[in-house]
């Protein structure tokens, strides 16, 4: 018997998957990865998919011009909250998740870069993906844009110094994420490296060893602990 299919939006070659995905599909799940770079075009709808989920990238969740394709992710989210198919949204999927159900999403108060310590809520410890994950949370930031405000009937789940809703559920079935918990230390040098990423990292006064020597350190509790948040959200899925 064939394991569950997850639509996978990716809008940037770069920032794939990774973590989640490894996971998921060690875990039995199809994932058919679609979006501007690869090679797919986000279909119309989410007909034949168990779940979806909505990664990060760089433009913001309603920059259309620069970014076409988020019309057409924009309305699978809509799609999704719609017929509760379960849902996941990264960084950017986690604030187009926010503006389709009613959110706001400005400049972040205190752009995130690196590694982060989070904080659950006590809302969190009911939560089917984040409940009893423990207080010694960290993971990948790289954000310039934050959810200001949360859509009605949300449920705040974790949060950071600098930024208060790092992840929320909507309904019963969707949840977005404002960190990348799918990063790992190829994420980090992939982001960090290029000569693209210098103005990010000047404006948090940051180098790129600053950002990638963490994500080395930690890499295995990291991939270890983000890998059961995935194997939760497949849990939804399964029994959705």
């Amino acid at each position: 018997m064939s394991g569950p299919r997850i639509l996978v939006v990716e809008h940037e070659a770069n920032a794939g998957a990774g973590v989640v995905g490894r996971s998921l599909e060690a875990a039995g799940a199809r994932l058919e990865v679609v979006g501007p770079e690869a090679g797919t075009a986000i279909p119309a709808a989410l007909s034949g998919f168990d779940g979806l989920i909505v990664l990060g990238g760089s433009p913001g969740p309603t920059d259309d011009d620069d970014a076409p394709w988020l019309v057409d992710a924009r309305r699978l989210v809509a799609e999704a909250l719609d017929a509760q198919t379960p849902f996941l949204g990264i960084c950017l999927g986690a604030q187009i998740l926010a503006v389709v159900a009613g959110g706001a999403v400005s400049d972040a108060a205190v752009p995130e870069v690196g590694l982060t310590d989070l904080e659950l809520t006590p809302e969190a410890n009911e939560d089917p993906l984040l409940g009893g994950l423990g207080d010694d949370l960290r993971a990948m930031q790289w954000h310039f844009l934050e959810v200001t405000e949360l859509p009605s009937g949300s449920v705040s789940l974790c949060r950071s110094d600098a930024c208060r809703n790092q992840a929320f559920r909507v309904g019963a079935q969707a949840w977005g994420v404002q960190f990348h918990l799918e990063a790992d230390a190829e994420t980090a040098r992939a982001w960090a490296e290029p000569e693209s990423a210098v103005t990010d990292l000047a404006r948090v006064n940051l180098s790129s060893a600053d950002v990638i020597e963490p994500m080395r350190a930690h890499e295995a509790e990291l991939s270890a602990l983000w890998a059961v948040v995935a194997r939760r959200w497949l849990d939804v899925v399964t029994t959705a």
